[in-house]
């Protein structure tokens, strides 16, 4: 005769079994990137305020730049200040800089106490205020090295040399040759560095910095996959103990035995039958398994993100957190038959204590990456971008002001094809649906589409991204009629806007949006559909190249020189028109403007987000063109509660 198994018993095994190797793979993916030659420290600092004049500014990378690196240096005005660079001499750095390289498998420290610097040549200070330095590289393993600095100049202004012009070079077509073939692999450009004297275990010192705009890196997977197994655990502990502590002193719940029975075999039951009101072991065992799955499931969803339930709802900042809509409730626990011979006490302490320690030491892991990813390198003023780290480029058709609230996205590449999105109906496992695909010139209709994933059904489940889960840009083929939209969501899916083309011709519909997927993660996309408008059509010629436009009462000036795969400033200055003082600008979905670019030819897109703040009264934008050709620039603001837009053809050579 053989004793019913110790359900409770096995299940919390079987639970924390899966706790342990949760936790072992949650920790073992969080491994540091593998790229160097990063830049360790600058002369001047990044976000340092400079009183003397400089005739240089010094770059220390923790190897040589490549030969033919790119080094540009903007001035407050926008225009391009630095005249060459020269290779300088090598000089031990403020703080010894460790990197970590992947060998045989294993991630292995390398620590840099010399600094190799870029010497690029400033000819002279036109104005105070804040200068833009961005560079360009390639590391000795291939990976592209690209990133910008700031530093503040209040010091006496200083005249160009005689005959200077302004340089309008661009980077090299080999380096960015070897940049795109490195860049498209879904790695950041720059991988963060560590201080040498920091203890930092190598599966967490040089883990990618985390965004608090972002939470889809592998450090919140496993924030949350813990969490989902602790929760299961938790509540596998709960039910044992009610059931143990019983009023009646009997098991309770849906696995007790019936009057007269004592849940074996040979005690009032033959064997092969079961009485009425009990389980056997092993439907009890599976029973209590897909209670726990549940639980996971649910507990995950909960602590990772939530559905939007109305697509109007308001944000005040990326890093805002989706909006739930249609969350089911927790499902009942299916209780297991008692017989578990740990005392209460015993089982509270071992588990509480196990989960305990697992979340401790990967939330001291994540502490640690998140300190690393600081130590080494250049500080930056708040809202500056950093002296080292990845350009501000990706390739889901979005560009920030790096190391701001703003934030590079997953997959960041150099290439022309990724940094210009939305010349395909379909991407990351998501499709464009429109429902209507025409409508009749200058007649007001709703435009309804859905996002569909591979399995057929409708999204519903996305980000709060710049005040809004979805944003619509809708531009005419030749790059007339631009529009920037807010479409609400049905519960079904179905977003919908009304939209009015007045000329006939064909459009692009761009979807711009942050879709959160079962697990939690936000995968930011960009996809892109034709529409038409029937009739005759006559295309506008796109206009001059010119740094002044009109929108509404306002004259908006722009500034900066765009560069093929390297990140340059631009600036837009607001004025009324016949005034000389700025205008009064306010924040447009949480920022002082937007700036779409669409090139010419395939319409590929990018959506281009500012510094937070305004700089010296500008608002300030890091652009990386994602090639050489003709782009049509759109600049959205807001003054007194109305939004203007301002247009401007930008040439690339």
């Amino acid at each position: 005769m053989h004793r019913l198994p110790q359900t409770p018993v096995r299940v919390l095994s079987s639970l924390l079994a899966l706790l342990l190797a949760s936790a072992v793979a949650l920790l073992a993916s969080a491994q540091p990137a593998g790229a160097h030659g990063t830049l360790a420290m600058s002369t001047p600092a990044g976000g340092a305020t400079v009183s003397e004049p400089l005739t240089s500014v010094q770059l220390y990378f923790t190897e040589k730049a490549a030969s033919n690196a790119f080094f540009t240096i903007t001035a407050p005005g926008g225009i391009r200040v630095d005249n060459g660079w020269s290779y300088g001499e090598p000089k031990p750095l403020d703080k010894p800089v460790r990197e970590y390289f992947l060998v045989n498998g294993q991630f292995e420290p390398r620590e840099y106490t010399t600094g190799f610097p870029a010497t690029v040549a400033v000819t002279h200070l036109p104005a105070k205020g804040e200068y833009s330095v961005s560079y360009l590289s390639v590391a000795s393993d291939g990976d592209p090295v690209r990133g910008t600095l700031t530093f503040r100049y209040n010091g006496r202004v200083t005249a160009a040399p005689q005959g200077w012009s302004p340089p309008t070079t661009q980077p090299d077509p080999a380096l960015l040759a070897t940049a795109e073939q490195h860049g498209s692999s879904g790695q950041v450009s720059a991988v963060p560095t560590v201080a040498a004297e920091t203890a930092v275990p190598p599966s967490a010192a040089a883990a990618p910095p985390s965004d608090s705009a972002d939470e889809s890196g592998p450090g919140a997977l496993a924030w949350t996959g813990l969490a989902a197994v602790a929760a299961a655990v938790a509540a596998a502990g709960f039910v044992v103990w009610r059931r143990r502590t019983s009023p009646t002193g009997r098991p309770t719940g849906r696995g007790r035995t019936a009057p007269g029975t004592s849940g074996r075999r040979g005690a009032g039951t033959r064997p092969g039958t079961r009485t009425p009101g009990t389980k056997t072991a092993s439907a009890k065992v599976a029973s209590a398994k897909v209670a726990s799955a549940k639980v996971a499931g649910s507990r995950t969803a909960r602590a990772r993100t939530a559905t939007v339930a109305d697509a109007t709802t308001p944000a005040t900042t990326d890093s805002r957190p989706p909006v739930d809509f249609g969350a089911s409730p927790d499902p009942d626990l299916v209780t297991a038959t008692p017989g578990s011979r740990l005392s209460n006490t015993g089982l509270a302490l071992f588990v509480g204590a196990l989960v305990l320690s697992l979340l401790a030491g990967f939330g001291l892991a994540r502490i640690n990456g998140n300190e690393g990813t600081a130590a080494g390198t250049a500080r930056q003023s708040a809202g500056g971008p950093p002296a080292s780290g990845p350009a501000v480029a990706a390739n889901d058709g979005h560009q920030h002001p790096a190391g701001t609230g703003p934030h590079t996205h997953r997959g960041d590449g150099a290439t022309g094809e990724a940094l210009a999105t939305g010349t395909t109906v379909s991407a990351g496992g998501y499709t464009l649906q429109p429902l209507e695909r025409t409508q009749p010139p200058g007649v007001r209709a709703d435009y309804r589409f859905r996002i569909v994933g591979t399995d057929r059904q409708a999204a519903t489940r996305f980000a709060v991204v710049h005040d809004k889960p979805l944003h619509l840009i809708v531009v005419g083929r030749d790059l007339t009629g631009y529009q920037h939209l807010h479409p609400t969501m049905a519960a079904d899916g179905t977003w919908s806007v009304p939209l009015t083309l007045a000329r006939p011709g064909g459009y692009r519909v761009y979807a711009d949006f942050s879709v959160t997927a079962a697990n939690g993660t936000q995968q930011p996309l960009v996809l892109g559909v034709d529409h038409t408008v029937p009739g005759a059509h006559s295309p506008t010629a796109l206009p001059p190249v010119q740094a002044q436009a009109t929108a509404g009462p306002y004259a908006v000036s722009m500034t900066g020189n765009p560069t093929v795969g390297a990140t340059a400033p631009i600036h837009f200055q607001v004025n009324p028109a016949d005034s000389a003082t700025p205008a009064q600008l306010e924040r447009y979905l949480g920022a002082y403007g937007h700036l779409v670019v669409v090139r010419e030819g395939d319409l590929g897109y990018v959506h281009v987000h500012p510094e937070p703040e305004l700089v010296d009264g500008t608002v300030k934008f890091w652009l990386t063109a994602p090639s050489s050709g003709r782009y049509r620039a759109f600049f959205d603001f807001q003054v007194a509660g109305k939004v203007h837009t301002a247009e401007y053809t930008i040439n690339v050579p």
